[in-house]
């Protein structure tokens, strides 16, 4: 195959740029240090098998990385801390290294696009009866066993039927659609924390809210520029135990917490999911030990869900959660003092509506994606005029955050 000519390269990129018409920088990766290779060796290389497509378009360099000796780099997003020799992928799979430079292979290429109510994120004290234009690509930093998403968080960029849509793009289609707030969901945004970022940052300017639905697995660095342009989160607790969090999910429980730590700090609103797998979450102690770290260092205000296992990927084998199980979490987590407990992915139960803390009159009722019955005024319960945690107007969103600068 005839060789690459360097010039020729050099202008197609230019070219691509153009057409792209974008903030994001769409290239061929520098050729430094690859010597006579030619395009399919370039292309194999770094994306196998990919034929004739070309994914290098839907590339950016990371934000937050460490060169290191011998061509090496150390990705700074999360605390899996990937050191990638040259050619090298990262536990994420959307990131590579190319002759010294990690790159993101997940911007602007979204696997998934849809618009939800934002219930479905879950976030039951956030907006409720809004739209989020929900987005998600290729790849996660964790391995769960019980991942529902697997067909995508479990994929490298290149081998998913992707999107063109930078983020201008995913702005002027949320906006077309009338969303309230752009969600990034479904596979694990940390992944794609490049393409999110920038996408939050103008969505903000837009008037849009922003909405994180993670499994927490970030450093304090990377999730800290995030908060400037964040609304609103869901992080999934995956349980209280290191040990379960290393076998269950291929992550460590210490950095999740310290995520929530930060939100709380920074004034984010944040909602936490618990999916209740049966045989590896359904410890009602280790569940009492959860709550009391909650309570000690969140106070007792941010929304908890228990949510019903289905099998799926590599536990298919095991039952669904009993709802008796669920109950009796929710159960034990009010008890303890957590004030608002959600039961998911479970119809028809009482643990999907929400009740005034300090009443305990119906305040919303929720049948599926449906509130037929919404008994709030402002912020407050209709009744006893509590102050119901949570945000329920874009007014009360526009005030300044407790803890932001």
């Amino acid at each position: 195959m005839k060789k690459i000519n360097r010039r020729h390269l050099l202008v197609g990129s230019a070219a691509l740029a153009a057409t792209c018409a974008v903030s994001a920088r769409a290239f061929w990766p520098d050729l430094k240090g690859w010597g006579d290779s030619t395009e399919a060796d370039i292309r194999g290389r770094i994306f196998p098998g990919d034929g004739p497509a070309r994914p290098w378009k839907w590339s950016k360099e990371g934000f937050l990385y460490v060169k290191l000796d011998n061509r090496r780099v150390m990705c700074s997003i999360c605390p899996n801390g990937c050191v990638l020799a040259p050619g090298d992928r990262s536990v994420c799979r959307s990131k590579v290294n190319i002759d010294g430079v990690l790159y993101s292979l997940a911007y602007g290429n979204p696997c998934t696009v849809h618009v939800d109510p934002v219930e479905k994120k879950p976030l039951l004290h956030y907006l409720p009866r809004s739209r989020a234009f929900s987005i998600a690509a290729a790849g996660c930093n964790f391995r769960c066993l019980n991942c529902q998403n697997w067909e995508i968080s479990q994929m490298k960029p290149e081998e998913l039927k992707s999107y063109e849509m930078f983020p201008p793009a995913v702005v002027a289609n949320a906006l077309a659609a009338k969303c309230q707030a752009i969600a990034y969901t479904y596979s694990e945004a940390i992944t794609y924390y490049e393409y999110m970022l920038d996408t939050a940052r103008l969505g903000r300017t837009a008037g849009l809210k922003n909405l994180l639905i993670s499994n927490g697995y970030i450093n304090r660095e990377p999730l800290l520029e995030l908060c400037k342009v964040l609304d609103a989160a869901n992080i999934n607790l995956k349980s209280f135990d290191d040990r379960i969090y290393r076998k269950l999910n291929g992550g460590r429980l210490e950095p999740v917490l310290n995520t929530f730590k930060t939100l709380h700090e920074q004034g984010i609103h944040f909602e936490m999911t618990n999916l209740v797998v049966p045989g590896y979450v359904d410890d009602p102690e280790m569940v009492k030990r959860m709550c009391g770290w909650i309570l000690a260092n969140l106070g007792p205000d941010h929304p908890l869900h228990f949510l019903k296992f289905v099998p799926k990927y590599k536990l298919d084998r095991l039952p669904p959660t009993p709802a008796s199980t669920l109950t009796e979490l929710r159960d034990l987590a009010l008890r303890e003092g957590i004030r608002y407990v959600y039961v998911g992915n479970l119809d028809d139960h009482e643990g999907s509506h929400t009740y005034c803390h300090q009443c305990g009159k119906l305040l919303i009722e929720r049948r599926g994606y449906n509130l037929p019955v919404i008994n709030m005024e402002g912020d407050q319960c209709k009744f006893c005029r509590a102050v119901i945690p949570g945000v329920w107007t874009l007014e009360k969103e526009n005030r300044p955050r407790a803890g932001a600068t």
